[in-house]
């Protein structure tokens, strides 16, 4: 076997390997490319009321959706790290599980173990500190990404994950790609 081979091999094993809580760079669609199917049914179901808004049944001197969002968008262009929970790199999970214990919520690690706590929603309720749901590998049925919502804006649902090909990035959820590998959305707190 020439060395080119097994450079392709280990090239191809690796990209599997990130792919647990990510996307791939090729499937994943920009900012700017959002299908007029997608875009019209979060439209129609996106609360055109609620702009920025905590959830309704939070008090005004529990501030706990507040600073794990903050806390969450502070880690935007960390790089992906499968496991990780660090400014040095953090996966999908890392990223959620280390904002809710900023406020002594502990959850589970996994996002597939994520989606069983907490409330189920309909897209019409989800609200900022809500987790989003993601199955992004076709061959495997399974949950394996989430994200925790920081905006609600007309047509928009915007969440931060931290993506293997972009690190901790913010994304809508009209965006093709994410609407098409959408499972369902919690509410843990």
């Amino acid at each position: 076997m020439k060395s080119t081979d097994l450079k392709i091999i280990l090239l191809i094993l690796f990209g599997f390997l990130i792919t647990s809580c990510g996307s791939s760079k090729s499937k994943f669609a920009s900012e700017g490319q959002k299908s007029a199917t997608a875009q019209k049914t979060i439209k129609s179901r996106t609360p055109q009321t609620r702009i920025n808004t905590a959830p309704e049944d939070v008090l005004p001197e529990d501030n706990r959706v507040y600073n794990i969002t903050s806390f969450a968008r502070e880690f935007e262009g960390t790089p992906y790290k499968y496991g990780g929970t660090t400014r040095k790199g953090m996966d999908c999970s890392g990223l959620v599980y280390t904002s809710f214990l900023q406020e002594k919520i502990p959850l589970p690690r996994s996002s597939r173990d994520m989606a069983k706590e907490g409330k189920r929603l309909s897209l019409v309720d989800v609200n900022i500190g809500d987790l989003l749901f993601f199955e992004t590998n076709k061959n495997q049925k399974v949950i394996n990404h989430v994200g925790l919502v920081v905006e609600i804006q007309p047509g928009h649902i915007y969440f931060i994950h931290s993506s293997s090909s972009r690190g901790v990035i913010i994304s809508s959820l009209s965006d093709t790609y994410w609407f098409d590998h959408f499972i369902m959305a919690r509410r843990v707190i």
